[in-house]
C-alpha cells in the first residue's frame, strides 16, 4: 500500500472513531443526566415517603385516639341508658305510690266525712244522755271516743251494769251496729287500791277496768254489734284525765272509754306515709 492509501486509510479510521466518540460522550451525558434526574427523583420519593409515613403514623394515632373516645362514649353511654332506666323505675314507683296515696287519702277523706256524720248522729241521738253529762262523745284524729262515767254504768265496786248503764248503753249499741268501724272498749279506774271482800274477785285496779271493759263489751255484742269489731282493753289507773287528787276527779277517771277506728287498708296506707 502506498504511504498516500494509508494516509486516507487511517484519515478514515479516525473520523469513524471520532464520530463513535461523539455518539458514545453524547449517551454518556445523556446517561449522566437520566442519572442526575433519577436521583433527584429518589430523593423526592424519599421526601414524599418520609411525608408520608407521617401521615400515616399520625392517622393511626388519631385512629387509636378516635377509638378510644369512641368507645369512652359508648361506654358513657351504656352508663346514662342504665341510669336513665333506674329513674325511670324510681319514677314509676314513684307514681305508682303517689297515686296510692292519693287514693288512700280519698277514702280517709271519705272516712272522715263518714265519722264526722256519726258523730253528728251520736250526738243527736244521744243528746239527752250528752246534755245529763252521762256519756261524751269526742272527735280524734282516727276515729271517735265515746267516755262514760262508771257512775252511770256501774254501782260502785261492781262490774254488773245497773239500769241506767244498760239503758245508755243499749242506745249506744243500737247505732254502734249500724257503723263498720272497729270498736275497742278500755275500761279505767283511780288509783285506790282494790280492798275488802272486793279484793277476792277483783286484786287489782287491772282486773276491775278488765272486767267492766268486757262486761260492757257483752251487752254490745248481744244487741247486735258483730263480735269481730269489738276488742277489751284494760288500762287500769295508768291513763287518768284529771289527777287522781280529789273525789270527784278519781270519779272522772272511773270510767269506760269507747273508741271507733276505721279498719280498712287504705286508712293505714294513710298512716304510713305519713310517717
Amino acid at each position: 500500500m502506498s504511504r498516500v492509501a494509508l494516509l486516507l486509510a487511517l484519515l478514515a479510521l479516525g473520523c469513524v472513531m471520532r464520530s463513535t466518540y461523539d455518539t458514545l460522550n453524547t449517551e454518556h451525558e445523556a446517561t449522566v443526566r437520566e442519572r442526575d434526574g433519577l436521583v433527584a427523583d429518589v430523593g423526592r420519593l424519599r421526601i414524599e415517603r418520609d411525608g408520608l409515613e407521617e401521615q400515616f403514623v399520625g392517622a393511626q394515632e388519631s385512629y387509636e385516639d378516635e377509638r378510644i373516645a369512641r368507645e369512652t362514649l359508648a361506654g358513657n353511654f351504656a352508663q346514662l341508658r342504665k341510669e336513665a332506666n333506674a329513674l325511670d323505675e324510681d319514677l314509676g314507683a314513684e307514681r305508682i305510690a303517689r297515686m296510692k296515696v292519693v287514693t288512700a287519702l280519698a277514702t280517709r277523706e271519705t272516712e272522715l266525712a263518714g265519722m264526722q256524720s256519726t258523730y253528728d248522729t251520736l250526738v243527736s241521738d244521744l243528746e239527752s244522755e250528752v246534755s245529763a253529762g252521762q256519756i261524751e262523745i269526742e272527735r280524734l284524729r282516727e276515729g271517735l271516743r265515746l267516755n262514760v262515767s262508771d257512775d252511770v254504768l256501774f254501782a260502785s265496786g261492781s262490774s254488773e251494769l245497773d239500769a241506767i248503764g244498760r239503758e245508755v248503753l243499749e242506745k249506744v249499741a243500737g247505732k254502734l251496729k249500724e257503723l263498720n268501724d272497729f270498736i275497742e272498749v278500755r275500761g279505767h279506774t283511780d288509783d285506790r287500791p282494790i280492798r275488802g271482800a272486793l279484793a277476792k274477785r277483783f286484786p287489782t285496779n287491772w282486773d276491775l277496768a278488765a272486767a267492766r271493759a268486757a262486761r260492757v263489751v257483752r251487752l254490745l255484742e248481744e244487741r247486735g254489734v258483730p263480735g269481730a269489731r269489738l276488742a277489751v282493753m284494760s288500762l287500769g289507773s295508768n291513763d287518768p284525765i284529771v289527777p287522781n287528787d280529789s273525789p270527784d276527779n278519781r270519779a272522772m277517771n272511773r270510767r269506760i272509754e269507747i273508741r271507733l277506728e276505721p279498719r280498712d287498708e287504705p286508712t293505714r296506707a294513710v298512716e304510713n306515709a305519713g310517717g
